[in-house]
């Protein structure tokens, strides 16, 4: 019997909510349409809270909901002061906001840092007043190599796979500088060695903390300081010398916005969207004057292997406890395939250079798995978060290719499907033009749901104890009640050799995963508390048990 660390944590005060809550991920466009013009919006939301509520939910994370272009899902900013229409209005957000705190529900907005819409008012200001100018300083323009400028300023690879550059035309007509974007060429990087980008982006926390939002997730946040030499990216890069990944210089922009989280009465909390393989790096952006969490994207990506999950909880705990930073536990979220597809594959692992068209999945299995995984990862120590419909089971929807809109596919030339399949509107009842997504009779879902997800749909779940809703309910409250899974220890047991993961939570807690072929016998006088499937004196392949131990 071990633990997972020898470091000792003072009891957390009160009011730090976060360090254990359950977080559900909210993709507003496809959550549920409250004026049936087949996109998602607040006033939906608002519709649904009951529904959250009764989830047993602590906060819930909205993907963008500003003004957009809806270039790449709303992650390219026109004005962050601004409701989307297709979404509703400020007053409308306020209100959601509110209402969900009233229920006990705190709010999380997304802020996106790395760059902005190139329909932003800076990007046509900066486009108009041409090479040189102030405006033109708060972006990366630059002039173009060769003897005509006509060649990109460097070779960088677009998170979007293609290329990080895009030329301008002068008003002449006569080709002009290159500006650079590591996602579309929709969304231009901004310049954070810049004075205006660092105070806009505090100006635009405090716009939100000060309408109620309990705190901010930051987008794609160890991305945003580039090497202003710009030089191309060295083949082993050592730590902080990557031209546009994880600078050392980001620490300050984030050590400023943690003072502006903490200037309120309730701190405001920060969570950080940070994809880095070194967890020493890591963990420096989770330090006490910086962010209060971050994604653990490497648990995510993992296959369903008994030997990867265990190492990837060993890694991500013990990265973080020279912190004093909890954990998050995420199955996935609006950019990954969904759990109940993934694990019915042969290769249960996520990769999105991976991603192909006709991928074979048992989604038998892989609704099996994923009932064990959330069981797995709601009886972790930390964060949990649940991106809505994984509590319905939903699979990846098969899109077709004429209806996709997500710009990954375009950018790999058709052989990435993209993220589309994870985003299609959510299924609420049996029947109906769009099942209760919208009104009856409203405009079709801007993506098309699958024909079979009508009993997949909340109201043919919502009375089944055996349906994934109620395995989730009912862990997610029985997560709260449990004072074992309070506390941030875990102590690994061995029960049943290399493929079963089986740990406890404070005093008289367990829960054991087979993740192997053999059922695994129950421990002597054990109580099962949930069981992600039948438990009759053994935990089966696949299958995950919470255990009340004797004392």
């Amino acid at each position: 019997m071990t633990t997972t660390s020898d470091a000792t944590l003072e009891p957390r005060p009160a009011d730090e909510w976060w360090r254990s809550a359950v977080i559900y991920q909210i993709y507003p466009r496809s959550f549920a349409d409250g004026n049936g013009d087949g996109t998602g919006d607040l006033a939906g939301v608002r519709s649904r809270l009951g529904y959250l509520r009764d989830l047993g939910v602590d906060a819930i994370w909205y993907t963008p909901w500003y003004a957009s272009p809806l270039a790449d899902g709303g992650y390219d900013v026109r004005d962050y002061r601004t409701i989307d229409p297709a979404f509703g209005s400020l007053a409308d957000a306020e209100a959601l906001i509110a209402e969900a705190r009233e229920l006990g529900i705190r709010t999380i907005v997304d802020v996106v840092p790395n760059h902005i819409s190139s329909e932003h008012e800076w990007f046509r200001a900066a486009l108009a007043a041409g090479p040189g100018s102030p405006e033109r300083e708060r972006f990366w323009f630059q002039d173009g190599k060769g003897p005509d400028g006509d060649q990109m300023p460097t070779g960088w690879v677009s998170s979007f796979q293609g290329d990080t550059w895009t030329r301008t035309t002068n008003p002449d007509g006569t080709p002009g500088q290159w500006y650079l974007h590591l996602f579309t060429p929709e969304q231009p990087d901004v310049n954070w060695n810049h004075p205006d980008v660092r105070q806009e982006h505090e100006d635009v926390l405090r716009f939100w903390f000060d309408r109620g939002a309990a705190g901010i997730r930051i987008d794609s946040a160890a991305l945003i300081i580039k090497d202003p030499a710009l030089p191309e990216v060295p083949a082993t890069p050592g730590p902080g010398e990557h031209p546009h990944l994880d600078r050392d210089e980001i620490h300050d922009v984030y050590r400023g916005w943690r003072r502006v989280a903490d200037d309120y009465a309730e701190p405001r909390v920060l969570v950080g969207e940070v994809w880095l393989a070194d967890h020493e790096r890591f963990a420096q952006y989770l330090r006490s004057d910086e962010m209060h969490t971050a994604f653990n994207f490497d648990f995510m990506a993992r296959p369903w292997d008994a030997k990867e999950l265990r190492e990837s909880i060993r890694t991500t705990l013990e990265a973080h406890a020279p912190v004093g930073a909890p954990a998050t536990w995420v199955l996935s979220n609006h950019d990954v395939t969904r759990p109940v597809t993934r694990y019915g594959r042969e290769d249960s692992s996520f990769d999105f250079a991976a991603k192909r068209f006709g991928t074979p999945s048992d989604l038998d299995l892989g609704t099996c798995r994923a009932r064990a995984a959330a069981l797995l990862t709601g009886a972790l120590p930390g964060a949990l978060y649940v991106y809505q419909g994984d509590e319905l089971g939903l699979p990846e929807a098969d899109v077709p290719r004429e209806l996709i809109q997500d710009p990954m596919h375009f950018r790999s030339e058709g052989v990435d499907p993209g993220r589309d399949g994870c985003r299609v509107p959510l299924p609420w009842t049996r029947t109906g033009s769009s099942l209760g997504f919208g009104p009856d009779g409203g405009a079709a879902p801007w993506l098309p749901q699958p024909a079979d997800w009508a009993e997949r749909s909340v109201q043919a779940q919502d009375g089944d104890p055996e349906s994934m809703l109620s395995l989730y309910r009912t862990a997610l409250h029985l997560r709260r009640e449990l004072t074992a899974l309070h506390d941030e220890e875990l102590t690994w047991l061995d029960l049943g050799g290399d493929d079963v993961l089986a740990f406890a939570r404070g005093a008289g807690f367990a829960c054991v995963v087979n993740l192997g072929t053999t059922p695994v016998p129950l421990p002597a006088g054990a109580d099962v508390l949930l069981a992600s499937g039948p438990v009759d004196g053994a935990v089966g392949p696949d299958i995950a048990v919470w255990l009340g131990l004797p004392s």
